[in-house]
């Protein structure tokens, strides 16, 4: 169906999520950055390079849930 204009009128604007679309973009690449630099980290250093990164987040992780469980 189209109006005088010739636009069709079943089409809706996309929603203006522009700034959630760059966000999503940043959150994938800093996790592809750290997975890669974790990566090489194994790839450096074997075993080790596995797990000691592994055991330095444990913190951040523990602070990321409290964050969460607060709400």
């Amino acid at each position: 169906m189209a109006d005088d204009n010739g636009q069709d009128k079943l089409h809706t604007p996309p929603d203006d999520n522009g700034d959630e679309a760059a966000l999503a973009r940043k959150i994938i690449l800093v996790l592809i950055v750290i997975l890669a630099l974790w990566g090489a980290a194994i790839f450096t250093w074997g075993i080790p390079g596995l797990y000691i990164p592994a055991l330095a987040s444990v913190p951040l992780i523990y602070l990321v849930l409290i964050v969460v469980a607060k709400g």
